[in-house]
């Protein structure tokens, strides 16, 4: 790397970005002038949101800047040049000026090294401010002059730069072993076990920005879709893929997954929601969907004219056999034992010698006698009736479970107190995945081309199964990590996980390179594996910076004033009881904050200030302990680690809070406790 840049050179790059934003101005001044003309207002309105997208993908932030690397390529590879960039941006006489990051031509940016230069002589990144070029460093790859490539200061600065906001996008920094998962084929199923900091949820994005690029057609057109432990983490990551160009990604929950089967109105003990998320359900489910099926005791007879046509009861039972063991979903299984009763009608009616049209089947299974025999041998179902009488009568959850639960396992299961009627059940979010699960016996449920699931390791099988069906025919890129697991329900491995998703072939990748939490925070929270998950390997910061760690009895006003002088977010985590009480402790304080979680997401803020900002839009963000996974922050202060342990069912759970807690901050941590810490951080 050059000791310095000249400024001749640095404003010959400036002039590039001048008319790389210029033609890219006029790509979107063209597209605005496009006018639809179709055939049909369908046509037209999927036209328009063609146009509508594009239009997106080419928008310009002055303050991000429109390229981060360059690539010359050697003599023998062809000699060209290539500024890679968050998308592609071409000339009047489409040449590329800039090109897309996830080209093929760029994947040399991300893993090219002089073991493997890939054809590349210079690799250069460049330094910016609010969107204005400030340096560059070059990389020699191959020729005479390559050399061991040391610390690139620019990459250090942009994954250590202080920011309020969001989450924003790691497409400068991608480094080789995250790139290799960002471009894995659509058809395969990944899980990241990523420790603190090595930026799985940022790898987990970009994948799904790549496939959106890659198979755009394919993808566009089945969907994909984010799912997120909770509003405020989707609210956090919300700007990640528009600024990659990509909106056509659907971000939500698992609660907002399930919750078109009912509203989620009531909580329960843990150890009940455990078993309801057990994938024993599933089986339990199973037996009582099927279990509904008659048996045949008379004759079918079907009136016609002056005959009566008749399918014997053995001849029923038959048919039932025989849609059964074609294992459909139960609605569908319906339908087809209609049609097969009709079936042998028509043969009987064709082998009197009447001639029929074709037609003729299809009237036959709509009779009243063909569809009200159907309807006592295999009767329609509403999986929220069922799920209620699953729930209120004893017997009946017995004959489901019975072989598959044990006797007081079906008692935890029983309502108490059974509500009147489904309507007036107070569903929690267990129930409504069980819900899921039943509308998926009786009908399919729509697979789209891909799935990322985020903090997965809090997810039970049967939530599991629930994201799984909705990539039946498509992949999954799994995020998580198995020692930030906070809930009763969590699977124990991710091969567990791949079952439950139906994806028992996928591969897991390990990250635990640490690029954003310090060295000296992840190494001090790196004391709680061997309690939380021994198996794992540790995480190992690669920053030159240790960072900055305290433990400290300062007041958390102090705490929170002092990290409020420096550059960058501030969160402050508290155990979830004492949230009121130091939300008042900041009113008092006169200090601005927003309230992580809350369902307006409004700031508090001091009287004589009439401005409101939302969760993340706020220098300092009151985050309650159970909602700090997959947050960061240039500061954290956490308050009370006891009463964070406390706070849980039980003490490894409570640990595991602690740790996820704990590995927050990207540059300070001052952990503020007022007893002794707890015995296992000693």
């Amino acid at each position: 790397m050059p000791a310095a840049v000249s400024e001749a050179a640095l404003d010959e790059e400036r002039a590039y970005l001048l008319r790389a934003r210029e033609e890219l101005a006029r790509m979107r001044e063209r597209t605005e002038a496009l006018t639809v003309h179709a055939g049909d207002r369908i046509s037209a309105e999927a036209l328009e949101r063609t146009l509508a997208r594009r239009l997106a993908q080419l928008a310009d932030d002055p303050h991000v800047p429109l390229f981060f690397g360059r690539l010359d390529h050697e003599e023998t590879s062809g000699g060209e040049v290539f500024h890679v960039g968050r998308r592609h941006v071409s000339d009047t006489a489409g040449d590329p000026l800039v090109v897309d990051w996830r080209a093929p031509v760029s994947a040399a940016f991300y893993r090219a090294t002089r073991q493997d230069p890939m054809g590349v002589a210079v690799r250069r990144r460049y330094g910016f401010a609010r969107g204005s070029l400030t340096g560059f460093e070059d990389e020699v790859l191959s020729g005479p002059s390559a050399a061991d490539v040391g610390r690139s200061e620019i990459l250090e600065h942009e994954i250590e730069r202080p920011r309020t906001g969001p989450m924003r996008d790691i497409v400068a920094t991608i480094q080789p072993e995250q790139d290799v998962i960002v471009r894995s084929e659509l058809d395969r199923t990944v899980v990241v076990q990523g420790a603190p900091g090595t930026g799985k949820t940022a790898v987990g994005l970009h994948r799904a920005a790549y496939l959106l690029y890659a198979h755009r057609e394919q993808v566009t057109r089945r969907g994909m879709t984010v799912v997120g432990p909770n509003a405020s983490f989707l609210r956090y990551i919300r700007d990640v893929l528009p600024a990659l160009g990509e909106v056509d990604a659907t971000q939500t929950t698992i609660e907002d997954l399930v919750s078109t089967h009912g509203r989620l109105r009531g909580t329960e003990p843990a150890e009940v929601a455990r078993l309801k998320g057990d994938a024993r359900m599933a089986q339990v489910l199973r037996h009582a969907v099927w279990s509904h099926l008659g048996e045949p005791a008379e004759a079918l007879v079907l009136p016609r004219g002056s005959m009566r046509w008749r399918v014997p009861a053995h001849e029923a039972r038959d048919a039932i056999a025989q849609v059964v063991s074609r294992s459909p979903r139960y609605d569908a299984g319906r339908e087809q034992l209609r049609y097969a009763l009709a079936h042998r009608i028509l043969q009987r009616i064709e082998a009197s010698g009447d001639a029929l049209d074709e037609r003729a089947w299809d009237t036959l299974a709509r009779t009243k006698p063909v569809k009200d025999y159907t309807a006592a041998l295999w009767p329609a179902i509403a999986p929220a009736r069922l799920l209620h009488r699953l729930l209120s009568e004893p017997e009946t959850l017995a004959r489901a479970a019975d072989g598959v639960l044990t006797p007081d396992e079906q008692a935890a299961l029983v309502w108490a107190d059974p509500p009147r009627s489904p309507g007036t059940a107070r569903w929690t979010l267990a129930d409504l995945v069980l819900l899921d699960e039943l509308a998926d016996l009786l009908e399919r449920t729509t697979s789209v081309a891909h799935v990322v699931a985020d903090e997965a390791q809090d997810l039970s099988p049967m939530m599991l199964r629930a994201l799984g069906r909705r990539a039946r025919t498509g992949s999954l890129t799994v995020l998580g990590d198995l020692a930030q697991a906070t809930t009763p329900w969590a699977v124990r491995s991710w091969a567990d996980a791949l079952d439950h998703l139906g994806k028992p072939d996928g591969h897991v990748e390990q990250l635990t390179a640490g690029f954003r939490v310090p060295g000296d925070v992840i190494e001090y929270a790196a004391r709680l594996l061997p309690q939380i998950a021994p198996e794992l390997e540790p995480p190992v910061a690669v920053r030159r910076s240790r960072g900055e760690l305290m433990l400290t009895t300062v007041p958390t006003i102090d705490l929170v004033t002092a990290a409020l002088a420096r550059d960058g977010s501030v969160g402050l985590i508290v155990p979830d009881a004492t949230v009121p009480q130091v939300r008042r402790l900041l009113a008092g304080a006169g200090l601005a904050f927003a309230v992580v979680g809350e369902d307006d997401g409004a700031t508090s803020r001091p009287a004589a200030e009439e401005a409101e900002v939302t969760e993340f839009d706020s220098r300092l963000d009151l985050v309650p302990a159970s909602l700090a996974k997959g947050l960061e922050f240039d500061h954290v202060v956490l308050d009370d680690p006891a009463g964070i342990v406390d706070g849980e069912a039980s003490r490894e759970l409570g640990l595991r809070r602690l740790y996820v807690c704990l590995t927050r901050a990207v540059t300070s941590l001052a952990v503020r406790h007022q007893g002794d810490l707890p015995s296992e951080l000693a």
